[in-house]
């Protein structure tokens, strides 16, 4: 068994001490009406010193957790002991006041639940582990005092319903413990997918910042190069023939001349790529992506624009490009020699179908497509395939605008198709 794994020590698992703390307040304040109410308003006899102690004791450890520990998030062994301690506080209350007849059992299954929602695997294993033995200790001990207000000399509750309680709780325990474990995970996971959708979404308006900022020095550098080289040359004519400085002022002039060649090459390029900031037909988008591909791969990838009855222009967002970029680029890497693209449009709707010849989605994760963080086990795919994290980023940035993504298998390949609203496309 990988332990790393089962309690997470390579992640930074974190229990919010002032959520902790709360908590164990709420828990300490409604043990003490409880038991007043019990005691004094409903006449019923139970020790009332001994449960005034164990709550005074928990009382003094959350005053220790809320004022001496200093860090505000505890680490996953640290919470789990206070949790733990919970525990057994909890069972002693329970002890004196009827075992696993008294009402208030089902908050015994509390501390593992936080502990599913927020800690790893294995501290929520060894917690219900506890509390499941706790259960049964306050099942089947014939030495816990009576429910309050029950004579059991008069009245016996049969071993079966004592039964049925252990195991309702139990299954309580284990449901919510799972449920909780899934949420926790399911929840952890779509964070680092969206924080990893964030991080390319701010490398492309990076990456376009920096073609701003180069056509700008470009043009801020021009005029004191033109200086430059003027200057170096009226030295020229005044040195002439003076073979110790016509050397240097040629190189000078030479190395002015790259400096502007270069700039220039810097400025059209950009000129070339402010087409990322304007407007474009879908076209010569998809044209643009296709031909990227080309570059390095041997596969054949065809751009069919026949049924493309609506030459629209979008904007060339980052979103849009880098959402068709990851599907027309899984396609290539999953398909055997060819891709074909299909542009189709009228005045509603524009259709982009990916399709290729490949060995199609798995079916043991087809229901899942667009989920981060799954794993095919299909030996078809062979090792191109992923986390699904490509596919999740992709189908993310283009339903952020306005796309609609449905994916299927055809008898010869994969199938992409989206779907893009003409009023939503073009704003």
């Amino acid at each position: 068994m990988d332990f790393s794994t089962l309690f997470r020590t390579k992640e930074n698992l974190n229990l919010d001490k002032s959520t902790l703390t709360i908590l164990r307040y709420i828990a300490i304040l409604g043990q003490f009406a409880a038991i007043n109410i019990v005691f004094f308003y409903l006449d019923l006899e139970f020790p009332i010193k001994e449960t005034y102690i164990i709550i005074f004791i928990g009382l003094l450890t959350n005053l220790f957790l809320q004022f001496k520990i200093k860090v505000n998030q505890l680490k996953d062994t640290y919470a789990s002991l206070f949790l733990l301690y919970d525990l057994f506080q909890l069972s002693a209350l329970l002890y004196l006041t009827g075992g696993i007849l008294n009402p208030f059992i089902i908050l015994l299954i509390i501390p593992t639940i936080v502990s599913s929602t927020f800690l790893s695997m294995g501290t929520t294993i060894i917690l219900g582990v506890i509390t499941s033995f706790l259960l049964f200790l306050l099942t089947y001990t014939h030495h816990h005092l009576p429910l309050p207000g029950l004579n059991s000399e008069i009245f016996e509750v049969p071993n079966f319903y004592k039964q049925g309680i252990l195991i309702a709780i139990l299954i309580g325990l284990i449901f919510l413990s799972y449920f909780g474990i899934r949420f926790a995970g399911e929840t952890k996971k779509r964070s680092e997918a969206l924080n990893k959708l964030q991080e390319v979404i701010s490398k492309e308006y990076e990456l376009e910042s920096l073609g701003g900022q180069a056509a700008a020095a470009a043009h801020s550098l021009g005029t004191p190069l033109a200086t430059i080289a003027v200057v170096a040359k009226e030295l020229k004519k005044e040195i002439g023939d003076d073979k110790n400085f016509s050397k240097d002022i040629d190189l000078l002039i030479s190395q002015t001349k790259r400096c502007s060649d270069i700039l220039k090459k810097i400025s059209k390029k950009q000129i070339k790529d402010d087409i990322f900031l304007s407007s474009i037909k879908f076209e010569d988008l998809l044209e643009e992506i296709i031909n990227s591909f080309k570059e390095t791969s041997s596969k054949k990838i065809k751009l069919s624009i026949q049924d493309d009855k609506n030459k629209i222009d979008i904007d060339r967002t980052p979103e849009i490009i880098y959402g068709l970029r990851n599907f027309i680029g899984n396609a290539n890497k999953f398909s055997k020699s060819k891709v074909n693209v299909y542009l189709k449009s009228n005045d509603r709707e524009v259709t982009v179908i990916i399709k290729d010849d490949g060995p199609g989605f798995p079916d043991d994760i087809f229901n899942f497509l667009g989920e981060p963080y799954i794993k095919s086990k299909s030996k078809e795919t062979g090792s191109n395939a992923g986390l699904g994290l490509g596919t999740f980023l992709g189908k993310t940035l283009l339903e952020k605008q306005g796309a609609k993504l449905s994916f299927k298998n055809h008898h010869n390949g994969a199938e992409v198709k989206i779907d893009f609203t003409l009023s939503k496309l073009i704003k």
